[in-house]
């Protein structure tokens, strides 16, 4: 009956009998149509329509499983894998196998000489002094190769005054050993060989050789119960796997799947040692506590500086970008002093705050970052946590300064994470998705450091963990060149450690592999290697005052 109306209604506004034929046959062939396409089209609509929300309800899916969809990367996967083969190749280059049936065949500190050359009474500040070192074995036989792993440093304990000195290894069992002498008064030198060549050849084995040291444990939750599987990089199996892949990047951590859990479900990680072991009992040996950081220079005297009153080059402001020499700098007094810019101190309170007003600040990385977040609660009062709703040590940590428009926020970067404890991985990302995150602006800054818990992994893992950092902070410049980006180096940690696992030589080598993949791109470095050397803290975790003086390097870069 409506129908009928609604057709009259409109015939009555087309009096002509032509006009209102015309108008007739449009409608039914109107009506013909929609009803055509109604048939034959609405599963097809129907599916388009379904197939949408699905596709999103995939993307939050990905996201639960730690996995974005490629985002038209510059860098092909297979670019990347010829970078990764290639500085491989240069590593092992510098790195060559140095077998040995005994001890005695190795290198000796006690053997080996150390002779300072064009020696004097006194030195002028500023001065460089080399010493000559000749290796030799246990049986006192000149050795014609080198590889050692050796740490040369001044001090003036009195000072509480420390400095690196620079190693060049001539590859015939000759070395020079240079210290620049930074500051007056009574200085000590000391050569440390921490590992012979031969154990620095038998560790890079070991750690390539891909013996699987650390076991990651998942922890699928349900709301009655947990269930526990083994995780890792990669997993020797036949158990069907979880795969929590990173599509851009290629990079995958798994899980063997749990009975009736869904990959989903996975919310924690921690991490066991398996007890085993790619060194040979005659390698072992070479890392007994006794064996690592004995003293080559046990004889030598105490050198006299001098003031000589020679000029200083004057040095400009520290910047962003800046090439940083080794060694970089010095302390004095228990303050870091660089040797390759001018420093402005951030003592007060008030002088941090004025730095960081209306700062964005992102620490990505290990919990030698998170150091700063509680060194910057302490230090600056005005600096209140941010409950981020997370539980345990390795949470999200934000301080806020309301009043100020501050905000630093620390996230530790995704796996490898080596630590006993139970971690969430709810919101667990690789450091380059976290930079794709990050809208930057000239107020904004980034703190990256990486290294200590890749340690125990083949070195591959980390170089293209590198490279992919070094890849997403090209992101960040192509659509925020101001943003300010800052790596931090590792810092030197405990000799006593298990060696096979976390020996400096590892963290040494990554320092390297981290200057030539950024050597580039405009960054600041914070040289925490340098430092903790010259701090002589031994320690993953130095004191405060060493964290003092790394902030201090780092408020230099963005003020």
């Amino acid at each position: 009956m409506m129908e009928k109306i609604f057709i009259h209604r409109i015939l009555t506004l087309f009096p002509n009998a032509i006009a209102r034929k015309l108008l007739l046959m449009l409608i039914f062939i109107l009506i013909f149509w929609v009803i055509y396409l109604a048939s034959k089209d609405h599963t097809k609509f129907l599916f388009s329509l379904e197939n949408h929300i699905t596709l999103n309800q995939g993307n939050i899916f990905k996201k639960s499983s730690h996995s974005e969809a490629p985002l038209c990367p510059a860098v092909s996967p297979k670019e990347t894998e010829l970078r990764i083969k290639d500085i491989m190749e240069k590593l092992d280059q510098q790195i060559p196998p140095r077998p040995f049936t005994h001890v005695n065949t190795t290198t000796s500190a006690t053997h080996s000489t150390a002779t300072i050359l064009n020696p004097q009474d006194t030195y002028c500040r500023g001065d460089q002094l080399d010493i000559l070192l000749e290796v030799r074995d246990h049986l006192g036989r000149r050795k014609q190769y080198g590889g050692d792993f050796l740490r040369a440093r001044m001090s003036s304990p009195a000072l509480m005054a420390g400095a690196s000195g620079k190693v060049t290894d001539f590859n015939n069992g000759t070395y020079l050993v240079s210290f620049t002498l930074f500051w007056e008064g009574q200085v000590s030198l000391s050569l440390l060989l921490i590992h012979p060549s031969e154990g620095v050849s038998a560790l890079w084995r070991a750690r390539n050789q891909g013996c699987d040291k650390i076991i990651f444990i998942g922890l699928f939750a349900n709301r009655t119960s947990n269930v526990f599987t083994e995780c890792g990089l990669t997993l020797n199996t036949n158990a069907e796997l979880c795969q929590y892949m990173d599509d851009r990047d290629h990079e995958a951590f798994y899980c063997v799947r749990p009975q009736h859990r869904p990959c989903e479900s996975l919310t924690h990680v921690t991490t066991r040692t398996r007890n085993i072991s790619c060194l040979s009992k005659e390698e072992w040996s070479l890392f007994h506590r006794s064996n690592i950081g004995v003293e080559m220079m046990k004889n030598f005297t105490p050198v006299e500086v001098v003031p000589c009153n020679k000029s200083e080059n004057i040095k400009k402001n520290c910047q962003i970008g800046m090439k940083t020499p080794f060694p970089s700098g010095y302390t004095l007094k228990k303050m870091w002093i660089t040797a390759f810019c001018k420093q402005i101190k951030f003592n007060e309170t008030q002088n941090i705050n004025d730095c960081l007003e209306r700062k964005l600040i992102y620490l990505m990385g290990d919990s030698t970052l998170r150091q700063w977040i509680y060194y910057l609660q302490k230090a600056v009062k005005t600096l209140k946590y941010f409950d981020h709703h997370g539980a345990g040590i390795f949470k999200t940590y934000v301080l806020l300064d309301v009043e100020r428009h501050i905000l630093i926020q620390w996230k530790k970067h995704g796996h490898p994470f080596v630590t006993k404890k139970l971690f969430s991985v709810k919101d667990e990302n690789y450091i380059p998705r976290e930079i794709d995150r990050v809208a930057g602006d000239k107020n904004t800054a980034i703190v990256i450091t990486l290294g200590q818990h890749f340690r125990p992994f083949p070195i591959n893992i980390f170089i293209r963990r590198a490279i992919n950092i070094q890849k997403a902070i090209e992101r960040l410049f192509l659509r925020s060149p101001e943003t300010k980006v800052i790596l931090k180096t590792e810092n030197t940690r405990e000799i006593h450690q298990n060696a096979e696992m976390f020996s400096d030589f590892h963290g040494y080598i990554q320092n390297l592999i981290i200057r030539d993949i950024f050597v580039d791109l405009n960054v600041g470095i914070i040289d925490a290697w340098d430092m903790t050397i010259a701090y002589c803290t031994n320690n993953a975790h130095p004191p405060d005052y060493v964290i003092q003086n790394q902030i201090g390097m780092f408020l230099n870069y963005i003020c």
